[in-house]
């Protein structure tokens, strides 16, 4: 089993502990070990992956395929080269590779070369080709990226744009990208069934055009618009600045014509993901679910099982009973996953937690990929009475996957856990 970095951050701004009732309540709800056996066992049922490519004319998130009759731009040719698919998961096994760059899941190492020609105008669709691919490999699926280049050197965008009231037929040079990567967050992929999920790869055409004034477009001698780097430049740096945020990523990272490499979220997906401010990130924080959301985990000889227990008021208390602490306080781990944070904001993360044995834990926040802290990491005393926790911190990085662990091995003790919060306290 891979176990993880402990590394001090110092970024914490605030830390306080207050005082609370020390109530186990009566009625116990046995869950048993919900570590990643059964994970485990079910990762290996193949989940089939398929995507399906095209243009959108809607403003709003729901697909429609179908333009207006007073669409500022229609596209009649759009094609790109699709590369490589990769996933990116969070593991609790070993791999062979490096979940930074994540999994590849095509083309085959045995062609590595292939490539598919994606008509978005047509409205490609991929099953064959993608018929091999198992994305339960193990983890906890993060995203799915897709990876185009232009199909050719002088690839273009053709279709019609409106100007005076009239359509007038344009080309949209693509020299301006050698080659882009499309992140999908997890909740943007459909489960079509429970071994089929489709990845929907959009064109939206308005987020492309939007507040983009084609008037004053020069119209060439043969009666075409071109936007390139030598006809109507200005107009085309605008519209290369809306085209990969066009495909409504996650996020993305592309190489320029120059072979400068960047990267961003796309801001209305980003900002759909991180939530309002003073909202609770952590999910099922009260257990009020059971441990939906939530990973317990042993390793290292750690050795631990977990309930939850109802009190009368109906409240829910975790119970983590370790048996064996294990040679490691992430022996015993508690963990939730996909906590979007805002770099540089200022946040509070609060738990209730009690033990039958005084001693300290480790409480962090890093990443899910490469284990560093971009939280912060705190050893608390833990008392026989239930305190509540509290620590504000700034992230050190904008991530929508942030883990917070409780790091709960080392002794053989029992715990109550109770009321996790972590939550945005300026925009």
């Amino acid at each position: 089993m891979r176990f993880f970095k402990s590394i001090v951050c110092c970024c914490i701004s605030a830390f306080a502990l207050v005082g609370c009732s020390d109530s186990k309540g009566t009625a116990g709800i046995e869950i048993g070990n919900p570590s990643l056996a059964d994970a485990d066992t079910v990762a290996k049922v193949p989940l089939a992956l398929t995507a399906d490519f095209s243009v959108d004319y809607d403003k709003a998130m729901v697909l429609t395929k179908s333009a207006s009759d007073d669409e500022p731009v229609l596209l009649d040719s759009f094609a790109m080269e699709l590369t490589q698919v990769r996933s990116y998961s969070s593991y609790y096994v070993s791999v062979n590779f490096d979940a930074t760059q994540g999994l590849p899941l095509w083309p085959d190492e045995d062609a590595s070369d292939t490539t598919l020609l994606i008509s978005f105008t047509e409205g490609s669709a991929v099953d064959d080709a993608f018929s091999r691919i198992n994305l339960k490999d193990e983890g906890y699926l993060k995203e799915i990226g897709v990876r185009f280049k232009p199909a050719k050197t002088d690839a273009a965008i053709y279709g019609r744009v409106r100007i005076d009231g009239e359509y007038v037929p344009f080309e949209y040079s693509l020299s301006a990208f050698q080659n882009m990567t499309l992140r999908y967050h997890f909740t943007q992929v459909e489960w079509v069934t429970d071994s089929l999920v489709n990845l929907s790869v959009a064109f939206h055409v308005r987020d492309f055009v939007a507040g983009i004034d084609f008037a004053g477009a020069t119209v060439a001698e043969d009666g075409v618009v071109r936007f390139n780097g030598s006809e109507n430049i200005a107009l085309w740096n605008k519209l290369n600045r809306r085209f990969i945020p066009s495909f409504r990523p996650l996020r993305y990272d592309f190489a320029d014509s120059q072979g400068n490499n960047s990267e961003d979220y796309v801001k209305e997906i980003w900002e759909d993901i991180v939530g309002s401010m003073s909202k609770n990130t952590i999910e099922n924080g009260d257990f009020s679910h059971g441990m939906d959301h939530w990973i317990f985990f042993t390793q290292l000889y750690g050795e631990a099982t977990a309930r939850i227990i109802e009190e009368k008021n109906g409240d829910h208390i975790l119970e983590v009973d370790v048996t064996d602490g294990g040679n490691k306080s992430y022996s015993v781990q508690l963990i939730q996953e996909d906590v979007a944070l805002v770099a540089g904001k200022k946040y509070k993360c609060v738990f209730t937690i009690w033990s039958n044995v005084e001693g300290k834990i480790t409480a962090r926040i890093g990443a899910y990929d490469d284990y560093e802290t971009i939280g912060f990491q705190l050893h608390p005393i833990v008392k026989t009475t239930g305190q509540s926790f509290e620590v504000e911190f700034a992230p050190q990085e904008s991530t929508p996957f942030a883990r917070f662990e409780l790091n709960l091995g080392n002794e053989v003790r029992k715990f109550y856990i109770k009321e996790v919060k972590i939550y945005r306290l300026e925009n």
